[in-house]
């Protein structure tokens, strides 16, 4: 008799979620922080699941990962010193390290066993980022670091899970404050920030405790496959006022400089992504 296989049911939701099937377990543990699980299904290639949450899958990682990085790197026009907290996979990491006049990039993870997995089993998200020499590697938690870091950044990205669990610190006033304190002068702060149809809370309370710390605080959005329910929104904090307002023209002349080949980002994707829907719009005004 053929046994059926196992299948992943994603527990974001209390009432609602999606299915996974799993052609083969790669990895499974349970880390000191959280339970990881990394495994094969036929339509998404290799996928990962943080206490079981889908945080990445080979398929579509690509959509989220030059979201994350491309639009606020050519958006603010000279990024030089990168900061990434989280971001285990490493995709952040590659994606940063593709455009040659940043620098230097730290990144602080706060789970070393979630790096060696995803190298070991999710290769080509990192695609050797993690021993590139601009790289500087902190095992670390996120709020120490920003909270003790003398150093100042052009970017800093918060690659983390949902505000559940070891993620949930991330989403926090002392952590935000910190962040702001850590940016210069025309810097640019971006978070992933959930599918805002399905916790349209979570932007409330991001807005809510950003501006307090940022005379510019708002969203942009993509749509990422496996994050299910409508548009995943990202969070947007800069010390700048303008910067975010950059015409397609010029954000067109910086990728043609920046001379790197993306799947989803473009100028057009760049401008547009701003434009938030209206039940966004009035639940941040509301905030």
């Amino acid at each position: 008799m053929k046994q059926d296989k196992v299948a992943l049911l994603e527990t974001l939701y209390p009432s609602w979620g999606q299915q996974f099937v799993i052609d083969e377990v790669l990895f499974e543990h349970q880390t000191e922080h959280q339970h990881l699980v990394i495994f094969k299904n036929a339509q998404w290639g290799t996928v990962m699941a943080l206490d079981g949450i889908i945080q990445t899958t080979e398929k579509d990682e690509f959509v989220y990962h030059e979201m994350m990085t491309h639009v606020p790197i050519l958006a603010h026009g000279s990024v030089r010193k990168v900061l990434i907290i989280g971001g285990g996979d490493g995709g952040i990491l590659r994606e940063v390290l593709r455009h040659t006049e940043v620098e230097s990039v730290t990144q602080v993870e706060i789970d070393q066993q979630v790096i060696d997995m995803c190298q070991r089993y999710l290769p080509n998200h990192s695609a050797g980022a993690f021993d590139h020499p601009k790289a500087q590697i902190v095992i670390s938690d996120g709020v120490d670091f920003v909270a003790e870091c003398n150093e100042k950044f052009d970017l800093i990205i918060s690659d983390s899970t949902d505000p559940i669990g070891p993620g949930e610190s991330l989403f926090t006033t002392p952590f935000y404050q910190g962040v702001a304190d850590c940016l210069n002068k025309d810097g640019i702060f971006v978070a992933q920030n959930g599918v805002s149809f399905m916790q349209l809370d979570e932007v409330q309370t991001t807005a809510k405790r950003l501006q307090p710390y940022f005379a510019d605080v708002g969203f942009y959005s993509a749509a990422v496959p496996t994050y299910v329910g409508g548009i995943m929104t990202f969070a947007w904090a800069s010390h700048n006022t303008d910067i975010r307002s950059q015409s397609i023209d010029l954000i067109a002349e910086r990728f043609e400089q920046a001379a790197i080949n993306t799947r989803y980002y473009n100028p057009g994707i760049h401008t547009a992504c701003f434009a938030l829907p209206q039940y966004v719009q009035e639940a941040i005004q509301s905030s």
